[in-house]
């Protein structure tokens, strides 16, 4: 077995160890049951993958039900779902890798078909750029914001009772945490918008009322983590240097970053003349005071060691894990020339991976797969977004 600096153990300033530096990257299953409790298909899904990377961090939960984005959505969002919570973190855990719950609200990035004649809720009343039919949202009441502020506590309080070892706040992809801190859905003028430190303001809120649950009734160990996206493509919008301000002002609060690119090698898709890789800007911006995830295309352990090499400290694989459930252990085994890159339609069963999300992945992410059965240019997406990134494909 080579010297892969990702297959050392890694500890977290609040002493909580990985296994290895592999974290496997929240991904969407849509497999869930309508009411968001999880399925026997999502727990098989999840132990064909926990015996190799260190951390998993899960699909994405909402912490109210007007939060839900999508149908097949995980739910944390009542004590109804504690029970199937627990069985989602010890299927998570069996195998020595830590469970991270992955919370959100979905804001303005749903309908009021998903939430069942309910309208959209969001910063400001401006629908979404994408998708072309998004709806306008309601305008968000000071009384309606400490709701949502508190139902991430209460969602966080769950996770801790279910036996999981962490949280990730979901504030990327343009869901409601990024959605109030971009200019082009946020367009308030009271104190939760108007100037970059207002917009800031409901993440902070929100990472308060986190810290406070977890240090009421987790362990010690228990880790609050972050995921941003980097930048929006739409104008007005979150630019690189808005990204680098709100992880400054926000490690103070977090145990980890988690980036949401889908590529590692990314640079600014908004400004051409800055060359330097958002990874490495983000490196340098944190400085080592906490851990930086990175991700994005990460398919053979070159790359997980280029990642690392450009800064980060751990590595996210997503897409690749379900190709390739064993990654990890392959790698261990120094059975690299097994790995499989490309995925056949026809393996996806045998891969344990639920039947409505092979639709998913056959329609939405096919240009990201690597299916065997796509003859079209595979993109890298270094220089666009992808898909999970909640924009347009192009720009």
């Amino acid at each position: 077995m080579k010297n892969y600096q990702f297959l050392d153990p890694f500890q977290f300033k609040k002493n909580l160890v990985l296994k290895n530096k592999i974290v496997m990257s929240p991904m969407t299953t849509m497999a869930s049951f309508y009411n968001g409790m999880i399925t026997q298909d999502e727990l098989e899904y999840y132990a064909a993958r926990a015996g190799g990377p260190g951390m998993i961090i899960t699909a994405v939960a909402n912490v109210s039900e007007e939060g839900k984005g999508f149908e097949g959505e995980l739910s944390v969002a009542n004590d109804e779902m504690l029970p199937g919570l627990k069985q989602l973190a010890t299927t998570i855990k069996k195998d020595g890798a830590k469970g991270i719950l992955q919370i959100f609200h979905a804001g303005r990035k749903s309908n009021s078909k998903i939430l069942r004649g309910t309208q959209p809720v969001s910063a400001s009343p401006i629908a979404a750029i994408y998708p072309k039919d998004s709806e306008v949202p309601h305008e968000l009441s000071e009384t309606e914001i400490k709701k949502i502020i508190l139902d991430f506590g209460q969602a966080t309080k769950r996770a801790i009772l279910a036996g999981f070892d962490g949280i990730e706040l979901h504030g990327a992809n343009t869901y409601l945490l990024q959605q109030f801190y971009s200019e082009n859905s946020n367009q308030r003028s009271d104190s939760w918008g108007g100037s970059r430190e207002k917009r800031m303001k409901f993440a902070l809120e929100v990472l308060k009322e986190v810290n406070q649950t977890v240090e009421k009734y987790a362990r010690p160990d228990f880790l609050i983590g972050y995921r941003i996206s980097p930048e929006e493509i739409e104008t007005p919008g979150i630019r690189l240097e808005d990204s680098l301000e709100f992880a400054k002002q926000i490690k103070g609060e977090i145990d980890y970053l988690h980036l949401s690119i889908g590529s590692y090698k990314r640079t600014s898709l908004n400004d051409s003349t800055n060359k330097v890789p958002i990874l490495k800007q983000f490196a340098e911006k944190l400085n080592g005071e906490i851990p930086l995830i990175g991700v994005g295309s990460v398919e053979l352990p070159h790359d997980a060691e280029d990642v690392l090499n450009s800064g980060a400290d751990l590595v996210a694989i997503g897409r690749e894990l379900l190709r390739e459930p064993k990654w990890v252990e392959k790698v261990m085994a120094d059975d690299e020339k097994s790995i499989r890159t490309s995925i056949s339609p026809l393996d996806m069963n045998e891969l344990k991976i639920p039947s409505v999300m092979q639709t998913y992945l056959n329609t939405a992410f096919n240009s990201v797969m690597h299916f065997t059965t796509d003859k079209t240019l595979v993109e890298n997406y270094q220089n666009q977004v992808a898909p999970m990134e909640g924009f347009e494909k192009k720009i």
